[in-house]
């Protein structure tokens, strides 16, 4: 016979209040450390010349998606972390090396293969699926960011 769960009963107040608590020590604990650190490797990346080297480097695969070459460590980020990419576009935007429209080039891919490594230790790990299975998922995600940057790309130029 299944046990009866007995739902706790309270009032509207302290269900919005108890959410808004979870809500902050996820903002706090996950989101904000990772869009530091995001912001703080721009910022570290245009100080010691590194964002003119990959901008040099990436430029000719960029700009097929209508992007500056240092537009490069937000997708590489993108692939850390989603945080941390939100932070890197910020910190690129911030500097005057993104425009707006890039920007908006750039979030659909951020949320269509974002946090890919998170993910594999996070929710493959712990769901028992088959590491062959991986690359797969891998693949699929990139080229759905990859075509969504294309999209809007021809919609933005």
């Amino acid at each position: 016979m299944a046990e009866q769960v007995k739902a706790k009963r309270g009032n509207v107040i302290d269900a919005f209040v108890d959410g808004a608590r979870n809500g902050l020590k996820i903002a706090f604990n996950s989101m904000l450390p990772n869009t530091l650190f995001g912001f703080t490797l721009t910022i570290i990346l245009n100080l010691t010349g590194l964002a003119d080297v990959i901008g040099v480097v990436f430029a000719p695969v960029m700009r097929i998606f209508g992007l500056p070459g240092v537009a490069a460590t937000a997708v590489m980020a993108i692939f850390l972390s989603m945080g941390g990419a939100a932070g890197v576009i910020a910190g690129l935007f911030t500097a005057g090396q993104l425009t707006e429209p890039q920007v908006a080039i750039l979030l659909p891919a951020l949320l269509l293969s974002g946090a890919q490594i998170q993910f594999m230790g996070r929710l493959l790990g712990t769901a028992d699926l088959k590491t062959r299975y991986y690359p797969h998922m891998f693949v699929t995600a990139t080229l759905n960011g990859c075509v969504a940057m294309l999209i809007m790309n021809y919609f933005i130029v």
